[in-house]
């Protein structure tokens, strides 16, 4: 499994590729300050980045902690966490950062932190809102872990926590003084993906369960495409609300980066996976590879449910599946029953 996948891997990346470099279906935003209203609006605006404490979320935390965003670190390492923190107060004066402890793969977790940040605007004397929300937190799981739910870790942490954690702070995008937004972290990978069937079973990954071996590749394959289909929906669904102040939503593809998302996979394949697509020059550090999630943060207001990928303002057409409006609306309706047996469960009444 762990070699074809790594086969995989490679090739969907250099169809990809192929799309971005020679099939010219590209196109380009400009990336500058003043297409983002935010710093020029508000003094700190607030930035809620999960999965933060390495890689990815930790460099683009940095990134736009020294553009004047108030970051707001999510994370399950309360060390790494801190020391984020610590790192980035370290390196920029007038850095503003806040952590908090956050399990993807819980309700309850996701829920606390929902009340804590809330009271932590409150006591701040902040304004009641969130400007930017980054989806970002993933994992890679080889084997079939279950979760206090009765669900699979790597769908809950990939897809479900993420779809609860927007639609929890939904609220405060919307209370927004300025055009809010959310960026989803997406995956190439989701092209491997040719069908798809939606049931409650599939989306918890409790399916998988029964099955002799846990196809990993094909979870996470399945976790990103639900990602981008949430991300497409969601554009729909705010779009059809008129208010004074809208929100966007965005997915950026990084494409491959160099992060510790593979260390479960033995070493000598991940190695051979990274060593082929650096060969490719394809393989980006973590401070390159922000680049088209910056680009999605830094996109006109009016941009939404488009697909960023790879940098340097280029969006593409993701997978011909991704934009099966009908299969999106089935996982919305699907996902939005999850969360709300869970909100029943947990005897929430927000």
């Amino acid at each position: 499994m762990a070699v074809i996948w790594t086969i995989s891997l490679i090739l969907s990346y250099l169809q990809l590729f192929a799309q971005r470099h020679f099939l010219r279906k590209s196109k380009f935003y400009d990336r500058s300050a003043s297409s983002n209203p935010a710093i020029a609006s508000i003094q700190k605006p607030i930035c809620i980045i999960t999965g933060a404490t390495s890689g990815l979320g930790a460099a683009v935390s940095y990134a736009l902690a020294k553009e004047g965003y108030y970051i707001v670190l999510a994370g399950r390492s309360l060390h790494s966490l801190s020391k984020i923190v610590s790192e980035i107060q370290e390196q920029i004066d007038d850095a503003c950062v806040k952590a908090f402890q956050v399990d993807l793969s819980s309700y309850k977790s996701i829920l606390s932190f929902k009340h804590s940040l809330q009271q932590w605007l409150l006591d701040s004397d902040l304004h009641c809102s969130v400007q930017l929300l980054i989806n970002n937190a993933g994992m890679l799981a080889t084997s079939y872990r279950i979760t206090a739910e009765q669900c699979d870790r790597m769908m809950s942490t990939n897809y479900i926590g993420p779809f609860c954690l927007t639609k929890m702070l939904l609220p405060l995008l919307e209370q927004s003084p300025i055009p809010s937004r959310v960026v989803n972290v997406a995956s190439f990978t989701h092209w491997n993906v040719s069908s798809m069937e939606v049931t409650g079973e599939t989306i918890s990954g409790q399916y998988f369960s029964k099955l002799s071996s846990y196809p990993f590749a094909q979870v996470y394959e399945y976790s990103k495409l639900c990602v981008l289909l949430f991300t497409y929906e969601l554009h729909r669904q705010v779009g059809l609300v008129e208010k004074s102040h809208s929100v966007s939503v965005i997915a950026a593809d990084p494409g491959v980066v160099k992060t510790n998302i593979m260390r479960e996979i033995p070493s000598y394949l991940s190695w051979l996976a990274f060593y082929v697509l650096k060969l490719l020059g394809l393989l980006q550090s973590p401070e390159v590879g922000i680049g088209s999630i910056v680009d999605a943060v830094h996109a006109p207001p009016k941009t939404s449910g488009v697909y960023f990928f790879g940098g340097n303002g280029r969006t593409l057409r993701s997978s011909r599946l991704s934009y099966n409006s009908k299969l999106a609306k089935d996982l919305w309706n699907a996902s939005s029953q999850i969360f709300l047996e869970r909100q029943l469960g947990s005897q929430d009444t927000t």
